[in-house]
């Protein structure tokens, strides 16, 4: 596709040839309320193991009655169809049943980040209007929930005990060993145990319509500005969902997943919960992502897939314990929430001898909106091509009323079946994220693209991002690409820092891979030999570590505030 016309891109036959269905491109996905598609999964799959948490196996059916005693359990407590469910959970198996049971009470779940601190937990318990919150009695968590639920408008928390989901001997170990990582449940009437919010009865039906209820309230990352919560409906999601698993060509053979990606992550709630129960596979749990843990468990379950974000695969390469991991179960580990460098992809392929490809998705799109093939080609340094039943349009940069001239970069602009309502109790920033159209509303992702003749997507940079130098527009992704080629280099992110005569100037700041000695000059130099005049980096800063997102993502946003502090701080020392 040479010209930017906002037509279904034709699948290409080497990609649609991958496809698990021959005709998956231009599936129909019909509206399907995710109650619906959990109940259809556990009739079918009812005593295959959903989830291995640590060792302990709970079966589809397990999970599927502790999701209708939850919703029971709501129900009596007084919640009703609409209300929000708030989920501030690690990955443990009464996730699942608290997600789905939220929704079999007809509430939609809202997800907390077990990172939150008190302000950030109360300010989006406060905008959700969540009554009631499910937690565990983990001490970096429960005593967060407990300030919250005194300062604010909660009126119960739920809280599980984690060493009741661990295997007998290593629940045991926790009371006896890890008092230090968990604390005491108190004894007060808005406080219920786990156990106590289930009730053993069906819960009383709710009628839900997939195109219009809502399913989520997931809020977005906050890199580049305050969160905001994306209303995503049970067709949002069970599509997205239909359309990742679409495009499996190995979908029905053995599926063990890796969860080690965090559960309340869209790119996690779709890749890994979802995707795999409507599969009828495994999810192999892990409360939070450790190298080391994640290695054995991958070996010990026989792990066939692991999706992550590349700081994951960065961490696993890094460990001791690599070489002496089989790898051979795994077939492909799918790659998102940012940039996949290059020379990362291709360490790790050659040290697994799994496929790594790189996907592209926002929260506002449900998790996912295109994706290199599992199987066959895979244009490295691409988000791959859309999705079954996703379009895409190019935007002008300037004035998204227009598309972006032929062959030139432009704002990617996307519609489907997992694109967002809209966001919660903000219609001014929803009406902002959409560009209206003579064909309809295309949700403008802010991502700079460019596309290939095939279709594939490259992502230049975002909006927000791009350096103004001098009338010219750096985009910090293709100078970051540059450095990455340094063989000393291990990550970097390159922002823009006040210039007296330019305006603004790029710098880069960098991590070196273990050994390295550079200098940032030295650095600095052999960039700037491999980049033109107005990218040039007018310093490179050698950093031990860098800042990074909840998920692990590199947090451009904070690096920048970094900076800003610093330079306040050296001003006023002037």
């Amino acid at each position: 596709m040479t010209d930017n016309t906002p037509a279904l891109i034709a699948a290409p036959a080497p990609w649609q040839a991958h496809y698990a269905h021959p005709c998956a491109w231009d599936m129909d996905f019909a509206p399907l309320t995710l109650t619906d598609m959990f109940a259809d999964s556990a009739a079918r799959f009812a005593e295959r193991p959903l989830v291995d948490f640590m060792g302990r196996s709970f079966t589809y059916r397990d999970l599927h009655e502790e999701a209708r005693a939850f919703a029971a359990g709501l129900q009596r407590l007084g919640v009703v169809k609409g209300d929000r469910i708030g989920l501030y959970l690690p990955n443990v198996p009464i996730y699942v049943s608290a997600y789905y049971g939220a929704m079999l009470a007809g509430a939609v779940v809202v997800n907390f980040s077990p990172l939150y601190t008190v302000q950030e937990l109360a300010a989006q318990v406060a905008d959700s209007g969540a009554r009631l919150l499910v937690t565990i009695d983990s001490a970096a968590l429960l005593p967060t929930a407990l300030t919250v639920l005194d300062q604010s408008g909660l009126e119960r928390l739920v809280v599980g005990s984690l060493a009741e989901m661990l295997p007998l001997a290593k629940g045991l170990a926790l009371r006896l060993l890890g008092r230090k990582s968990l604390t005491r449940i108190p004894a007060r009437p808005e406080v219920i145990r786990w156990e106590d919010a289930l009730v053993d009865a069906a819960p009383a039906p709710v009628q839900l319509d997939p195109l219009e209820d809502l399913a989520l309230l997931q809020y977005t990352g906050g890199t580049t500005g305050t969160p905001k919560g994306a209303m995503l409906t049970h067709q949002n999601i069970s599509a997205n969902t239909r359309q990742v698993e679409a495009i499996d060509p190995r979908r029905g053979d053995r599926d063990v997943i890796m969860g080690v990606l965090p559960l309340f992550h869209v790119f996690a709630n779709i890749c890994v919960l979802n995707r795999t129960v409507v599969n009828g596979g495994c999810i192999a749990m892990l409360p939070r992502f450790d190298a080391g843990q994640a290695l054995k468990t991958l070996q010990r379950v026989k792990a066939t897939a692991m999706p992550g974000v590349p700081t994951m695969y960065q961490a696993l390469l890094d460990h001791p314990a690599l070489a002496k991991t089989d790898f051979s179960s795994l077939r492909v580990c799918i790659s998102g929430g940012a940039p996949l460098a290059g020379p990362l992809k291709h360490k790790f392929e050659a040290a697994t001898d799994a496929r790594l490809v790189e996907g592209y998705g926002l929260t506002e799109t449900a998790g996912v909106a295109s994706t290199n093939p599992y199987e066959g080609e895979d244009r490295t340094g691409t988000i791959g091509q859309p999705i079954p039943a996703t379009r895409i349009r190019l935007l002008d940069k300037e004035d998204p009323t227009r598309d972006a001239p032929a062959g030139e970069p432009g704002e990617l602009a996307i519609q489907g079946p997992q694109v967002m309502r809209g966001y919660w109790r903000r219609p001014e920033a929803a009406a902002a994220a959409f560009a209206q159209r003579p064909d309809g509303a295309w949700l403008r992702t802010g991502d700079v693209a460019v596309l290939d003749e095939q279709g594939y997507i490259r992502i230049v940079d975002r909006i927000k991002d791009m350096i103004a130098v001098g009338g010219f527009k750096v985009f910090p992704s293709q100078v970051e690409a540059v450095v990455l080629d340094h063989p000393a280099v291990k990550e970097v992110l390159v922002i823009g820092v006040p210039d007296p005569y330019r305006g603004e100037a790029p710098r880069a700041y960098v991590t070196l891979n273990e050994g390295a000695a550079e200098t940032g000059e030295a650095l600095r130099d052999w960039i700037n030999e491999r980049i033109g005049k107005h990218e040039r980096v007018e310093a490179v800063v050698v950093r031990e570590s860098m800042p990074k997102t909840m998920i692990g993502k590199l947090d451009r946003k904070a690096l920048r505030a970094e900076v800003a502090a610093e330079d306040e701080a050296k001003a006023a020392e002037g």
